[in-house]
């Protein structure tokens, strides 16, 4: 991934997202859409990274 995409204000440890920086720990996008799939969340795992993208291959 060319170190000119990294976007060092959006960190990232999901590695199987296409969008992952792969030689960081970052996303490689300008903005990220996040959602929940819970009426009302209350905890971290009740939030979404609407922006995932698998890798193509796995």
């Amino acid at each position: 991934m060319n170190n000119e995409s990294i976007n060092k204000c959006i960190g990232c440890t999901v590695r199987s997202c296409k969008n992952h920086a792969q030689a960081e720990d970052y996303c490689t996008l300008r903005c990220v859409s996040i959602g929940t799939h819970e009426p009302h969340p209350t905890e971290p795992q009740c939030v979404d990274c609407e922006s995932f993208m698998p890798q193509s291959g796995m």
